[in-house]
């Protein structure tokens, strides 16, 4: 499971605690922390 920090690559990755959904579009992008709940734990829609 990525977390906050990683690059796991693009696409999009929702939050494991609320749902918000991100987008990383370059593969050099870090996952942010949740911009809704602070959470820290994505998974790959």
């Amino acid at each position: 499971m990525p977390t906050t920090g990683e690059k796991p690559g693009t696409g999009d990755y929702k939050c494991t605690k609320c749902g918000k959904v991100v987008n990383l579009t370059d593969d050099n992008e870090s996952l942010p922390v949740c911009p809704v709940c602070g959470h820290k734990e994505w998974v790959k829609v």
